[in-house]
């Protein structure tokens, strides 16, 4: 399989909203040592529990190393509508590594292969060795015979971008601006080449994400679509907790804001676990970090965030984080179901999700409803 030369936008293609129908999703087996404790056997049932969830709308493929093909098969040999594949990788986070996918009016869908460098390579990069993550993108559309467009000359996470469907990219500024991804770009340079790739019309830049959050503050944690027009907006009331500000600074910008239709954004506040979420002792014991990768301490803030959802077909997949911050989980699925009342949110437990760093978001990835798939 060869790469496009062109651009997308160019082709008739766009980046449609994660909203919109599904022809499947995205995931990854965990096992990488300094991410997911013993190897992922701990964070393994709740990956299958979120699998199966999906699978109940849509087909997911379950990308694997082939060490750990034989212990994902175990815990999904009684889902259906599940496709293994031996695609070698870092980690699990099919969010930044896999492909993005565009489509066009006719229904074509294609993916396109950004360059990937661990959240920073060399300049603040969470691990060293991160070959096989970069090169995942490409396999696995080689693997389903998906036409792909090369980006790799421009450096970018799924995590780091939203769209709306209708032209609107929603981006945070400390994200795409950080030095470790494409620092001799301007930001109007990095806008343009966001709407070349994602058919996009207008970017919206938020100006923070969430505090502590280690991929620069990708804008899934903090703020997303839930249709054209409306999104929802990680917040904190406390004003000595430090995401205040991040968060006020965001909904600052989003008040003055308009979408790629000239349409001022409904912006629905979701807050934030009221406990604040850390690295326990427990999680640190079973983690075993490699030569150049980030290492957890223990009481280290997580970037816990009831944005970083993930929406199906018919469904809400919804971090749950529990303990004292019970009645947060609880008010977070009231919200969201009652602002998708057309989906239903399922909680999913999510600690083991975010000791690893991300969450239910950052672990999954859409492929858009096409004429091909």
């Amino acid at each position: 399989m060869q790469y496009f030369t062109s651009k997308p936008k160019q082709d008739g293609f766009y980046m449609p909203a994660e909203f919109e129908p599904h022809a499947a999703t995205i995931m990854i087996f965990p096992e990488r040592e300094g991410s997911w404790r013993e190897q992922g056997k701990a964070a393994a049932p709740i990956f299958a529990r979120m699998i199966e969830a999906i699978a109940k709308d849509e087909l997911v493929y379950v990308l694997c190393n082939a060490d750990v093909r034989a212990r994902a098969e175990q815990y999904l040999s009684k889902v259906s509508n599940v496709r293994i594949l031996d695609i070698p990788q870092d980690d699990a986070w099919a969010r930044d590594t896999a492909p993005t996918f565009v489509r066009d009016c006719n229904g074509n869908v294609r993916g396109i292969d950004w360059n990937f460098n661990a959240w920073g390579g060399a300049y603040d990069g969470l691990y060293s060795d991160y070959a096989q993550d970069n090169a995942l993108a490409f396999r696995f559309c080689e693997a389903l015979d998906i036409p792909c467009y090369n980006a790799h000359h421009f450096v970018l996470e799924g995590g780091a971008i939203h769209s709306d469907g209708e032209g609107t990219i929603l981006v945070t500024e400390s994200c795409l601006l950080s030095k470790g991804r494409n620092p001799q770009m301007s930001k109007e340079e990095i806008s343009e080449m966001l709407c070349e790739y994602l058919g996009g019309e207008k970017v919206l830049w938020l100006p923070r994400g969430i505090w502590n959050d280690e991929t620069n503050e990708h804008v899934d944690n903090v703020c997303c679509f839930i249709r054209p027009g409306e999104v929802v907006l990680a917040w904190t009331d406390s004003e000595s907790d430090p995401q205040y500000a991040l968060s006020k600074a965001c909904l600052e910008y989003l008040k003055t804001a308009t979408d790629a239709k000239g349409r001022k954004l409904i912006v629905h506040k979701l807050p934030i676990p009221k406990k604040p979420v850390c690295v326990t002792e427990e999680v640190l014991k079973g983690l075993t970090f490699a030569e150049g990768e980030d290492i957890r301490e223990v009481g280290e803030r997580l970037a816990a965030s009831y944005v970083n959802f993930y929406f199906t077909n018919h469904h809400i997949l919804l971090p749950q984080f529990g303990g004292e911050n019970t009645s947060s989980d609880e008010y977070a699925v009231e919200l969201l179901q009652k602002l998708c009342p057309e989906r239903t949110v399922i909680p999913v437990p999510a600690m083991e999700l975010i000791q690893g760093g991300g969450n239910i978001h950052c672990l999954t990835q859409q492929i858009p409803k096409g004429v091909c798939l």
